[in-house]
């Protein structure tokens, strides 16, 4: 895949981090309006009723900053996805929730588990080990960065706050390595120049024939040049040159 039609830019880029940001918000108004008691739907681990909330977690948040907490990270690397990553973003997100809300109804001790804080976790770290294993210099800069940023995040993977569900974290940092692993298709590769092609062959080269297997240059003339074999040095036979000439009028 070229990096051309890899690293470019369209609408939405901007309008599915935005749309799925509003979708959030919009389940926790109707939260706070309406139905208080949807929050009860999260992931309620080893309990089959538990189960949906696999799907309805990440949209549901215990109060307005658990909400703010979560929306910036959410949209930077919502938007970073969808524009280094665009052809698989959706695979990512969807794909995402179910895992780590699976992982995190596994491993989950008790509780209800809500909020998109899994899913963050998820996208750092597929974005992290993505751009290590894909080698490829922009989406490493786009590691580096990710990892400046919430690098500090690794920390809430273990359990060092009460109240905190560090099981949705661990589940949403095992699923984004695993998505790094498995996703090896649609996504750019390093540039390659032709002789770190497979097929490469040296003979073929028009530069490379120009030296030998010790590599020392070879002069390689043109076929409609003839050596003067005469010489006692090899050189070239003059080049044969044509003279235009304009005859002077005899009557000036």
């Amino acid at each position: 895949m070229s990096v051309q039609s890899q690293f470019k830019y369209t609408n939405s880029v901007i309008v599915y981090p935005l749309l799925l940001l509003f979708l959030i918000w919009a389940v926790f108004w109707y939260q706070v309006n309406v139905d208080y008691g949807i929050k009860s739907f999260g992931i309620r681990p080893h309990k089959a009723e538990g189960l949906l909330g696999v799907f309805t977690s990440p949209f549901l948040h215990s109060n307005i900053d658990h909400l703010y907490n979560n929306s910036i990270p959410l949209l930077v690397l919502s938007l970073a996805l969808f524009y280094f990553y665009n052809r698989i973003a959706w695979k990512v997100i969807l794909c995402g929730i179910l895992l780590s809300g699976f992982l995190t109804w596994i491993i989950g001790d008790s509780g209800n588990h809500i909020g998109a804080s899994g899913l963050i976790y998820v996208l750092v770290s597929f974005i992290f080990f993505k751009g290590i294993f894909a080698k490829h210099y922009r989406l490493i800069a786009l590691s580096l960065l990710v990892i400046f940023l919430y690098g500090s995040m690794i920390w809430y993977v273990f359990p060092i706050k009460e109240g905190m569900s560090w099981e949705g974290h661990l589940g949403g940092l095992i699923t984004g390595f695993l998505f790094a692993i498995i996703f090896k298709r649609q996504v750019a590769k390093p540039e390659r120049y032709t002789w770190e092609e497979p097929d490469y062959n040296e003979d073929d080269d028009p530069f490379m024939r120009h030296f030998d297997d010790n590599g020392n240059f070879i002069e390689i003339l043109p076929e409609d040049q003839e050596l003067d074999k005469d010489a006692s040095n090899t050189q070239l036979a003059p080049p044969e040159v044509n003279y235009i000439f304009k005859e002077k009028n005899k009557e000036d």
